[in-house]
């Protein structure tokens, strides 16, 4: 397997234009941007019209990173697909937060070569038709999936393909080192999830099988510190969202809706700071299977991970990894209450 990615690698040379190594990742954006074959133009102005500190981030001969970056081509399907208007306002809009977003989803922190990509793969475990793949979480602090398939041997079926998210690895184009990192080229742009979680838990009520009613109720007759955190674009939370039924078997419910301090107190019982996926919460435990973390109302709660699955206190996570522009949602079955002294 080492050997067909060093075919690759040969064969990328050939096929893209020569970078020094004392380049950074922005200097090989816009030295592509400006080659007589011009790729990653659009690359090139989405990062000039998104925050500076994306630019400076890329421009950082001291940083680590992986892009992702997308083709020209990439660029062009996304606009067929959105609308120029709605690209065009992705583009130019004043505080740039889904801009930044969408950039931050295509890049990793640290160096990972394609080498790294295929062990991690191989590494995985398959399914019942060979398809393997692992989580990684981009400097958005948004997931996803690195996927593939494995051949009889159980190595990585190239022909196949790689993929990030929705895109193709263009396995012709991956491995561009730079002074900061590393580049591999995608032929798709991949788009984060750019709601809110209250937008999410606003939407769930809409649906046709409605869940988070309650809890949307809640939030409504809380504290507005709750809703602004939920709604914040720039915050970054972990929530634990009870189920309708969970609301349900709670007795004396209209009572502490009616009692603001009370609900405001549960509430953020339910959120902790920073964004926590499923794949991660292993990382958190003791040697017992527990991990005690402060909630946002300042009062601990326990996560234990064993064979019967995950819990929070009493409550079982029934749903893990809805991911949202401003943290992730894992769905519960009961609704936790802090401790009281």
């Amino acid at each position: 397997m080492k050997r067909v990615v060093g075919i690759l690698f040969v064969l990328l040379l050939l096929a893209f234009p020569t970078f020094a190594q004392d380049q950074t990742i922005a200097d090989i954006v816009v030295a592509s941007a400006e080659a007589e074959d011009a790729e990653f133009t659009t690359l090139l102005a989405a990062v000039s019209a998104a925050d500076a500190s994306i630019l400076e981030a890329l421009a950082d001969p001291e940083a680590e990173l992986t892009v992702f970056a997308p083709t020209d081509a990439a660029f062009a399907a996304l606009v067929e697909a959105l609308g120029e208007e709605a690209f065009n306002e992705i583009l130019t809009e004043e505080d740039t937060p889904r801009l930044n977003e969408i950039l931050l989803y295509h890049v990793l922190p640290g160096i990972v070569p394609s080498a790294d990509v295929v062990a991690g793969l191989e590494g995985a475990e398959a399914d019942d038709m060979g398809a393997v793949s692992f989580p990684v979480v981009t400097l958005s602090g948004q997931s996803f999936d690195v996927a593939g398939s494995l051949a009889e041997e159980g190595s990585v079926d190239l022909e196949a393909g790689i993929t990030v998210a929705e895109a193709n690895l263009v396995l012709d184009m991956i491995d561009i080192e730079a002074s900061n990192g590393v580049v591999h080229v995608i032929d798709a742009v991949i788009v984060p999830e750019l709601r809110t979680i209250a937008d999410i838990v606003v939407e769930s009520t809409e649906a046709d099988s409605p869940e988070f009613t309650t809890l949307l109720t809640a939030v409504g007759a809380a504290d507005p510190a709750v809703l602004e955190l939920l709604s914040d674009p720039a915050a970054d939370i972990t929530v634990f969202a009870p189920t309708d039924a969970a609301f349900a078997d709670v007795e004396g419910l209209d009572d502490i809706v009616a009692d603001t301090a009370l609900l405001t107190t549960i509430l953020q019982y339910h959120v902790f700071a920073g964004s926590v996926f499923s794949f991660q919460l292993g990382d958190l435990v003791d040697d017992m299977g527990d991990a005690v973390v402060e909630m946002a109302n300042g009062s601990n709660a326990t996560i234990t991970v064993d064979d019967m699955g995950v819990t929070i206190n009493d409550a079982n996570i029934i749903a893990v990894d809805i991911e949202a522009i401003n943290g992730v949602i894992h769905v519960i079955d009961g609704v936790i209450v802090p401790p009281t002294e």
